[in-house]
């Protein structure tokens, strides 16, 4: 286990995102944060942004300043386009440097991909293979063999950890998923009052992109990844006239004879000695409410008035499991850290 203190840079340090990652390395023992970095208020503390962060840290400067062969890890919380550029310019050049990118700039195998989803040129295809994506309790690849971690999206994170335990088992239709998430509108960023110009937006819930969300490409990319086959399903996404969570509920149908015992147990089995997953009980609905400032992910069944429909909800805090927490979570599996570390 790693015993020295790593010295981290967050860059987008200022964001929603990026401020929750902050205050949760603020509070981790093995972290020092040597460099806040945003293009804006350079010279503010970061206690004037949000006022939970009480420990003295570093004043807010440009990422130009900082001195990176003293530095382990960076963080990149940064508009999607960006963290590609700044990855490109110091792989090469600091071999010892590690990243946790936490927009979709790695997220995606193909670039041709990202480039139809993002409408982005991507500028370091030559690093994709050199990247890993990581949930960690679904263990994809062992990320302690790369450099650049690519930390997952928040609708993604939900989906795959309640649908990826029984694809795997083949106990689900996979023809007819109907998938229904809904977030609290930080996940749209701070600049969500222009992406969403509907009236009365803190009053009411928002449905939008119902074909085109670009979270799409890597769901897709995902559950093809375990199943070896495409996955048929529809995904509609919400905005909720509140800050933060996530619940997804997604409607599926089993295969012969395959109970809603049998379901809960085998996501019970699953995620058995993973300390941030919850399987409730069934039959009982769950919201955002007790993950909230949490990095758990809640998930529980319940039975339709049909035999073989179900619907699985899944609950976690965008910010945090899906965002900031997971990315610190990732961070202390690739330096064998205690995974709960700065979590619990």
């Amino acid at each position: 286990m790693t015993k020295k203190r790593l010295n981290v840079v967050v860059a987008g340090s200022t964001g929603y995102v990026g401020l929750d990652l902050v205050f949760l390395l603020s509070k981790h023992k093995n972290i020092n944060i040597i460099n806040l970095c945003a293009q804006k208020k350079i010279g503010k503390k970061i206690s004037f942004f949000d006022k939970r962060i009480t420990k003295n840290l570093p004043s807010i400067s440009n990422l130009n300043n900082v001195k990176w062969e003293n530095i382990d890890l960076l963080f990149l919380s940064l508009p999607n386009g960006e963290a590609q550029k700044i990855v490109s310019k110091l792989y090469d050049k600091y071999e010892h440097l590690k990243f946790i990118d936490l927009s979709a700039d790695f997220r995606l195998n193909d670039n041709e991909i990202y480039k139809k989803w993002y409408k982005i040129k991507h500028n370091a295809k030559k690093l994709i293979n050199k990247s890993v994506y990581s949930i960690p309790e679904l263990e994809f690849e062992d990320i302690k063999n790369y450099r650049i971690i690519s930390n997952p999206g928040c609708y993604p994170t939900s989906i795959q950890l309640a649908l990826i335990p029984l694809l795997k088992k083949n106990l689900i239709n996979t023809k007819n998923i109907i998938i229904d998430s809904k977030s609290g509108y930080s996940g749209a960023g701070k600049n969500f009052k222009y992406k969403f110009k509907e009236k009365n937006l803190f009053l009411s819930t928002i449905a939008y992109s119902v074909s085109k969300h670009r979270h799409m490409a890597e769901i897709d990319q995902q559950l093809k990844t375990i199943t070896k086959k495409d996955i048929f399903y529809t995904f509609n996404p919400h905005v909720m006239p509140t800050y933060r969570g996530i619940l997804t509920s997604i409607y599926v149908e089993t295969k012969k004879n395959i109970s809603i015992n049998i379901l809960n147990s085998t996501l019970k089995k699953f995620y058995k000695n993973k300390s941030f997953i919850n399987i409730g009980k069934i039959n009982k609905p769950i919201g955002t409410g007790h993950v909230l400032n949490t990095n758990n992910c809640s998930i529980s069944i319940a039975q339709t008035r049909y035999k073989n429909k179900f619907v699985i909800f899944s609950a976690l805090d965008n910010l945090i499991k899906g965002a900031s927490g997971q990315a610190i979570q990732n961070m202390n599996v690739l330096y064998n850290l205690k995974e709960t570390s700065g979590l619990k």
